[in-house]
């Protein structure tokens, strides 16, 4: 098995265990119900529905004549409990990588007066703000799509003033595979060579973070 495939499979084993949780927790949920909630198209909605349905995980309730609602069956708990399980262990690991690998770049960041700023304000950006503070480095400045409440104490600027704050490095802040985030960033004039993805899932050609560090051309404003 690849690395991108183990990926995918991540994806799709983090999918179906939000789905499974969001129906466990409402009986009465609706498809659109559901969409809303994980923040996902509707279409899509149905097909991973119907595919957690074909697999004795979900099973549909007529509610009116108009109106389908989903309930967990034991199997589908079952397999909940096993997922859950399988991503509890799967994001220590990840998250001992991600530490792992931010050290070392901000190692070199803080030995060398780099300037580091986060992109996001989730879970992973206060693991970014842990490992700056952890090299005794302070982020210049946190950014988003949008402007927001304070990260942490630190105002949250929208990613399309990034140009008004000087800056080396930018940590993209997810824990989820973050190309298509690159790639919106990049199109936001954010120089690609300046993005450092949490993930290891770039495609060729792009440098590795330790070698971002190392790279005398990358991390100059």
């Amino acid at each position: 098995m690849t690395s991108n495939h183990k990926l995918e499979m991540d994806v799709e084993a983090h999918r179906d265990m939000k789905l499974l949780e969001a129906v466990e927790q409402d009986s009465r949920v609706t498809q659109r119900g559901l969409a809303t909630k994980l923040g996902i198209a509707l279409g899509l909605t149905n097909i991973y529905l119907r595919r957690l349905v074909r697999k004795g995980f979900i099973k549909c309730v007529n509610v009116q004549s108009n109106r389908i609602s989903y309930l967990i069956t034991p199997r589908g708990i079952a397999e909940k409990a096993r997922l859950t399980y399988e991503f509890m262990d799967y994001s220590l690991h990840l998250y001992g990588d991600v530490r792992q690998r931010l050290r070392a770049v901000l190692q070199e960041c803080a030995a060398a007066d780099r300037r580091v700023a986060i992109y996001g304000r989730g879970e992973a950006a206060e693991i970014a703000y842990l490992s700056l503070k952890e090299c005794g480095l302070e982020p210049v400045g946190v950014f988003d799509d949008e402007a927001g409440d304070d990260f942490l104490g630190m105002p949250v600027r929208p990613i399309r003033e990034h140009a008004d704050l000087a800056y080396d490095l930018m940590i993209v802040a997810t824990l989820v595979p973050s190309e298509d985030l690159v790639i919106r960033l990049v199109a936001q004039g954010v120089a690609r060579e300046k993005l450092l993805p949490l993930r290891q899932d770039v495609p060729a050609g792009r440098k590795p973070s330790a070698e971002i560090a190392n790279s005398s051309g990358v991390l100059h404003g």
